[in-house]
């Protein structure tokens, strides 16, 4: 790789490091120190610091975790980019449902990536950003395209499907939420034709992997 050359010195990329368990961070950082072409301009235990850091430091590219302290990543990316609309960031975690996904790109993400990804993903990842590219795994395009499906439903199908994954009957979800059991099964037919699913198990599933409802 090619890099970038000051007064006959190689440019390295800038990174910080925003996560508030120190395993992962401190190891990310030992790995990526390591990196000729990289270097670890700071470390953050939690989304406050992240920003505060960020500040601080101006570095290229930012890995926060999407689940921290204080901040949330989503939260960390607003407010780095609110300074600096250029400003870099991966979201570097182990949720990948699609809600977490979108949020992180309707923030502004560059990339998403998942903590058991191989290191050779990451530091392709962050190469990349670094260009001005993004990086995102396809099996996270994808669901972020399925997201996209259920962009559309409605508070109320939102409703019946929370109560749905409790286990509730039409009648108890009708009493519930004071509607007919009629407009009920007209609900469940939408949100299954949303949900691309056939059965009220299916859908139940589906919407936990999608973050639509609690486990």
């Amino acid at each position: 790789m090619t890099l970038p050359v000051v007064l006959g010195m190689p440019c390295k990329i800038r990174i910080l490091i925003a996560d508030d368990h120190v395993t992962v961070r401190e190891g990310l950082a030992a790995m990526l120190d390591r990196q000729t072409d990289m270097e670890i301009v700071g470390q953050a235990t939690d989304g406050q610091d992240a920003v505060r850091l960020w500040r601080d430091t101006r570095p290229d590219v930012t890995l926060v975790d999407m689940r921290m302290p204080m901040l949330d990543g989503v939260g960390v990316i607003l407010a780095i980019r609110g300074d600096d609309h250029n400003a870099r960031a991966i979201v570097l975690s182990t949720f990948d449902t699609d809600t977490d996904v979108a949020r992180a790109v309707k923030a502004g993400a560059s990339g998403y990536l998942l903590k058991d990804a191989p290191i050779e993903d990451v530091l392709a990842g962050i190469r990349k950003v670094h260009a001005g590219s993004t990086s995102f795994s396809p099996a996270l395009v994808a669901k972020l395209a399925a997201n996209l499906s259920v962009a559309s439903m409605t508070q109320r199908e939102l409703n019946v499907l929370d109560l749905l994954a409790r286990g509730y009957s039409n009648r108890l979800i009708a009493e519930n939420l004071l509607i007919g059991e009629a407009t009920v099964k007209t609900h469940l037919r939408r949100i299954f034709e949303k949900l691309d699913v056939i059965s009220r198990t299916e859908a139940v599933s589906v919407a936990r992997r999608r973050g639509l409802v609690e486990e």
